[in-house]
């Protein structure tokens, strides 16, 4: 696959929208900067939505990438390896896992996508497992995770949901993850794209003990002598060093870029993967917003590099999306305040409209004959 169609198909944000939200708020009989981070949102939203005033969000979507790590079998977490992503993912879907509860409090759907995890597939409905390309990946300190038409199967896998997604009316992706793990892998990708060693990189994860964490970290130094020869080839190295789920979750953020599709991150996971996405095309972190800290030190060195700064310090390391998830109330404030105020207030000058243009964009089968 040859990805350098990205960086040409992906634009940036509207930049009039953004201008024409910024007027509206100094318009408004307020304290200038009175309302803070929602000002700043705000402007940011109307900047993807392509549209002044901003829209309210009105259809958010949850989306969870749900994978199995053969690295899981050396003990580097503190979740089973055995069933454990399984079980997480039957959760989401009866309704009981956390970010299932968040999701319905504040009124957003949720959608898991099995793409590798080690269970059997009718265990889950069609349309969780209808993208799924193996079970398990393999074990990156001392083998591939996948191989190279796999990893292939998996990018497409990720921008067809993005194309799904967009087609469907989604305003808003929290996009998150399943998979015991895959902080492991994270540590690995942000650590060879960083040029940084082991231990800079290896957290805590799932609350391992030291002894704990001294396996994971030799984990990921071994892993991260597999991952250097390929730095030059992004879809290599997370072939070699990634897994169906983190090039499923790259497909998809480079994707949802070129539909504008706006996503907020959550943990070190979608932010190894943003990391990823940004050596392919590099407008596309203006399309994403971290949603958490979580503490993570390869999380926090990915958005270092993406430039972009956590909207909470949550600390949310439990993945599922549940610490981005937290950050959705926030959005949809800053939608509606400034939607509202724009809509209501008596005496504000008309505010013009400037929605983008929208000529056809392409869809991953439109695509896929150039990537």
């Amino acid at each position: 696959m040859d990805l350098d169609t990205f960086s040409s198909l992906v634009e940036r944000p509207d930049e009039s929208a953004r201008r024409a939200a910024d007027e509206r708020w100094q318009a408004l009989d307020r304290p200038r900067g009175g309302l803070g981070q929602l000002e700043e949102l705000g402007s940011w939203l109307a900047s993807v939505q392509g549209h002044s005033p901003v829209r309210p969000l009105s259809a958010p979507k949850v989306l969870l990438f749900a994978g199995d790590h053969g690295v899981a079998s050396l003990g580097v977490s503190e979740l089973p390896a055995d069933g454990g992503t399984a079980g997480r993912v039957r959760a989401v879907l009866d309704g009981t896992a956390p970010v299932a509860v968040l999701a319905r409090r504040f009124g957003a759907r949720v959608r898991v996508v099995d793409v590798a995890v080690d269970a059997d597939p009718d265990d889950f409905p069609e349309e969780v497992t209808r993208y799924r390309v193996r079970r398990g990946s393999g074990r990156i300190d001392v083998e591939d995770a996948l191989s190279a038409e796999e990893a292939a199967r998996a990018f497409r896998a990720g921008m067809a949901v993005a194309d799904e997604e967009a087609d469907a009316g989604t305003d808003l992706v929290v996009l998150g993850d399943l998979g015991v793990g895959s902080t492991t892998v994270a540590a690995v990708l942000v650590g060879a794209l960083c040029g940084t060693d082991a231990a800079a990189v290896t957290g805590r994860g799932s609350g391992i003990d030291d002894r704990v964490w001294m396996v994971k970290c030799a984990t990921v130094r071994d892993s991260l002598r597999r991952a250097r020869p390929v730095l030059g080839d992004q879809l290599a190295l997370l072939a070699a060093t990634g897994g169906a789920d983190f090039a499923a979750i790259t497909g998809f953020l480079l994707q949802a870029a070129v539909r504008r599709l706006p996503v907020v991150l959550d943990g070190v996971v979608s932010a190894s993967c943003a990391l990823v996405a940004q050596r392919i095309a590099f407008r596309a972190p203006e399309w994403w917003r971290a949603g958490q800290s979580t503490g993570e030190p390869a999380q926090a060195k990915a958005y270092d590099r993406l430039t972009l700064i956590p909207l909470q310090e949550q600390k949310i390391t439990m993945g599922e999306g549940v610490g981005a998830l937290m950050s959705l109330p926030l959005l949809q404030a800053a939608a509606d305040t400034l939607a509202e105020e724009t809509a209501v207030l008596p005496g504000l000058p008309d505010a013009p409209a400037v929605p983008r243009v929208q000529p056809k964009l392409p869809s991953a089968a439109d695509l896929l004959g150039r990537v």
